[in-house]
């Protein structure tokens, strides 16, 4: 398990490849200190954290309890927050999502789990929080607390503006908190507008502090925590001044800090090829130069006399990098010597088009066979008027044809009484999710036929994990990887696309991604060999530096690429779940992206494109 710590942060930080690694860590620190603790009869008392980024954490604290004899009957927990108002039983509810994603799997005791009651009448709220603070004190005090961080720096539910010696308490939701929350309940409208959590002061009262981070749209926030100034502003900040804090994070959330970002100007670095390229770029971008018109000035200006001295000069350096970057230019995406087979994984119903819609198109116009393989059924992400539209259309098609209208009118009769009786942000009846399902794959064969690709090369694969009806998934399935090798064995590609979005705020790219890896993996030990390219999804691009292959797109690709996005009418005009703040539509995102990368070579002094499409080739 590699790692590093960084140096020059005010809180230390130490980064880790991948989540999975990062969250074993952290595993095996609170079972040394429960084992600890359990050989000397003591308590161990947990401060606990909810949402996305923990939850590799608990399944691996699960795995040791089961294969490891973990024992949690001493173990002591306080949860940090809890919306208000929130019914326990309430499918948004922090403690039933503890006990289904943590408490039921282990032995921890009912009496030791502390959370903070959603349903405390508003008036005796302030009392409440006196006491939840007691039961932290009678308990001895928290030994190790977990954290995640918010977009806006919050560390439990305390937002900007939340003081240093702040305790638990009601506290109303910023609204960049309750934006990124609104995917979980179905539309920001359901989410509440307050909520109970334990102050910046009862958890800076802990004796070590672990805070978690995964994901590039993290690593903005973590940059302002860990390399700024303290401020009320990012209440995350505060864990400068405890004793014992340590970051946590993976390659992607720290990649905005200058150690990663900028490591020349923390001192001497060792000049991979990676990092002349990183610095050549960033310091032609910088001072608004092309790589061929940089000088040997603006390399001892802006602190890279270190380069200069042992590759340059200027010229030489530059023209290194106008050569890499000419490189990844490239026409033929599958190559100019035969048809091949090329095999694109969309974690969902539409990744393929908005992503790389552009390069499909090409592959196929070069006359190469192109398959698509629709990981999950993406059918949360459809609204219900949506699928009540598609039923009462298909039902009228049924009576019009005489097509078993009897059975057509139950189903339109359950659905309608479903959604009559439907709260917000309750999970969808089978008959909805189905009708769903449909409305995403017929979307999918149009979005795909667009861009050239007929219905017979479309695979959907409907991977297991995804099957709970509701934003939280379940882990990768065995099967699922299976499947997926047996896609190879029986496809036989020469290259695979694959989405390396690690930004998706649902966690389905990701896990898409990791299973597809451990594919790949198997299949490469079969002695199968075939190139495994990366693209981004809606909310990022590759930086300049890490692009490999950049696939120019002319206005009449793009306006193709754009026609296809367009086949997903469910996800156009306005997406369940956009992502964030964003509030353009997919195709917008995918052309301004696509604008964008070509105006960054332009910037560089490379020859000036339409638009270009980036990809990055996997190496295990």
């Amino acid at each position: 398990m590699t790692s590093q710590y960084l140096p020059h942060t005010k809180i230390p930080t130490l980064v880790f490849p991948t989540s999975t690694q990062a969250s074993r860590h952290v595993a095996l620190m609170i079972e040394s200190l429960i084992r600890q603790n359990n050989s000397a009869s003591r308590p161990t008392v947990l401060g606990l954290a909810t949402g996305s980024t923990p939850v590799g954490l608990y399944r691996e604290l699960i795995r040791l309890h089961k294969d490891a004899g973990l024992d949690f009957s001493r173990v002591v927990t306080f949860n940090l927050d809890e919306y208000h108002p929130m019914a326990p039983d309430d499918a948004h509810s922090y403690r039933l999502w503890m006990q289904e994603t943590l408490f039921k799997h282990i032995n921890i005791k009912p009496e030791n789990i502390h959370i903070p009651d959603g349903m405390t009448p508003t008036h005796d709220i302030e009392e409440y929080c006196a006491r939840y603070e007691q039961q932290i004190r009678r308990a001895g005090g928290i030994d190790l607390q977990i954290l995640g961080i918010g977009r806006s720096g919050h560390i439990g539910f305390n937002e900007p503006g939340s003081t240093r010696h702040s305790r638990t308490r009601a506290i109303t939701l910023d609204p960049v908190t309750r934006r990124d929350a609104a995917a979980d309940f179905f539309g920001e409208e359901n989410v509440p507008h307050q909520a109970l959590t334990m102050g910046v002061g009862t958890i800076m009262e802990a004796r070590k502090v672990v805070i978690l981070a995964f994901g590039e749209h993290k690593a903005p926030i973590v940059r302002r925590a860990v390399e700024e100034d303290m401020t009320e502003v990012v209440t995350a900040s505060f864990l400068q001044k405890h004793n014992d804090t340590t970051f946590i994070l993976d390659d992607a959330a720290a990649g905005h800090l200058t150690p990663i970002r900028m490591p020349w100007v923390m001192g001497s670095v060792n000049w991979t090829p990676n990092l002349i390229r990183r610095a050549v770029i960033w310091l032609s971008l910088q001072v608004k130069k092309g790589l061929l018109q940089l000088s040997d000035d603006d390399f001892r200006e802006h602190e890279l006399y270190e380069l200069l001295r042992e590759y340059g000069p200027a010229h030489t350096l530059g023209r290194r990098v106008f050569d890499e970057m000419m490189g990844t230019i490239c026409t033929h995406p599958a190559g100019d010597n035969g048809p091949k087979t090329a095999l694109v994984f969309s974690p969902h119903p539409d990744d393929d088009v908005i992503s790389m819609g552009g390069t499909i198109i090409r592959l196929v116009e070069q006359g190469h066979k192109v398959y698509i393989a629709y990981m999950t059924s993406g059918n949360i992400a459809v609204f219900d008027h949506d699928a009540w539209r598609f039923t009462d259309y298909a039902c009228a098609f049924n009576d019009l044809f005489g097509i078993n209208p009897e059975k057509s009118s139950k189903v339109k009769r359950r659905v309608r009484e479903f959604l009559s009786t439907k709260k917000p942000g309750e999970s969808d009846s089978k008959d909805l999710l189905d009708i769903k399902q449909l409305i995403r794959a017929t979307e999918a064969r149009a979005g795909a036929l667009a861009a050239g690709v007929p219905p017979e090369q479309l695979i959907f694969m409907d991977l297991r994990f995804y099957r709970t009806g509701t934003i939280a998934k379940a882990p990768i399935h065995p099967d699922d990887i299976e499947d997926i090798v047996r896609l190879f064995k029986s496809l036989e590609p020469d290259q695979i696309y694959v989405a390396g979005e690690l930004s998706d705020p649902h966690g389905t790219h990701r896990t898409c991604a990791m299973a597809i890896y451990d594919a790949v993996r198997r299949a490469r030990a079969e002695h199968q060999k075939f190139e495994v390219w990366l693209y981004r999804g809606a909310w990022e691009e590759w930086e300049p530096h890490e692009i490999e292959r950049a696939v120019p797109l002319s206005p009449s690709d793009l306006e193709r690429k754009k026609n296809a996005v367009f086949r997903h009418q469910s996800q156009k005009d306005k997406a369940m779940f956009p992502g964030g703040s964003d509030k353009r539509e997919f195709w917008q995102r995918a052309e301004d992206r696509n604008h964008h990368t070509a105006q960054i070579y332009d910037d560089l002094g490379l020859p000036e494109f339409y638009a270009l499409e980036g990809f990055v080739q996997w190496q295990e």
